[in-house]
């Protein structure tokens, strides 16, 4: 059967436009840096912010290299690790008058969208934040400080601000001053520097665990 005259001549041209079309954008998967990554706090005390954080903290960010908003980011932090570099007050603030840590060990983030302008790389991130077994909407401010690296070997950072509400997430405790006003504030600044890396291929023995033996061969 012989091929349209017309379907012939149009054929090179399929085939150009075929292959000019862009490949599917690629969605870096980045592992939180823990040791180059710090997630702050500031609460006024009495008159004076006091600052703290939170030593450990593990997470992961899906970073579409073509349209950041696109991207996902998900966070875990164990809420024991919190410090403010005073034992007394990070054990009262573990206990259930604050974060209440042994019945909620962990606070949470699960990003829900992104909006971040591409001449600038500063936007918004809204996402629900889960502290004392409660779940509230945020909103952060952040920037795309960079990405760095090839293959294997890429390094990003990022950087996060907002601000909650302790309430909101019913850590109620307080002290009313004689002379008026009380000792904490209720809202909290958040202050969050991020370095992400490419997680590390897997070892060779769990390549070798997971290839099957072949047929008729035993692996030893």
């Amino acid at each position: 059967m012989k091929m349209p005259r017309l379907l012939r001549a149009a054929l090179p041209a399929l085939s150009l436009l075929v292959f000019a079309a862009p490949a599917p954008a690629a969605v870096e998967m980045l592992n939180i840096d823990q040791s180059h990554t710090n997630v702050g706090f500031s609460v006024r005390h009495f008159v004076t912010p006091v600052k703290g954080e939170f030593k450990e903290v593990k997470g992961t960010i899906a970073y579409d290299t073509a349209n950041p908003s696109q991207s996902k980011v998900e966070v875990t932090i164990p809420t024991a690790s919190i410090n403010t570099n005073h034992e007394k007050r990070d054990n009262h603030l573990r206990s259930a008058d604050f974060f209440d840590a042994e019945k909620n060990p962990t606070i949470t983030f699960v990003s829900k969208s992104i909006a971040l302008d591409a001449k600038t790389n500063k936007g918004t991130m809204s996402g629900d934040l889960t502290m004392r077994g409660v779940t509230k909407p945020v909103t952060l401010d952040i920037e795309m400080l960079g990405i760095m690296g090839a293959g294997a070997g890429k390094v990003a950072g990022f950087t996060a601000r907002g601000k909650v509400n302790r309430k909101d997430y019913g850590i109620l405790w307080n002290k009313t001053l004689d002379q008026g006003g009380t000792m904490l504030a209720d809202d909290v600044d958040l202050i969050i520097d991020v370095e992400a890396k490419t997680p590390p291929p897997p070892k060779p023995a769990e390549n070798a665990a997971a290839t099957p033996a072949p047929a008729g061969e035993v692996k030893k």
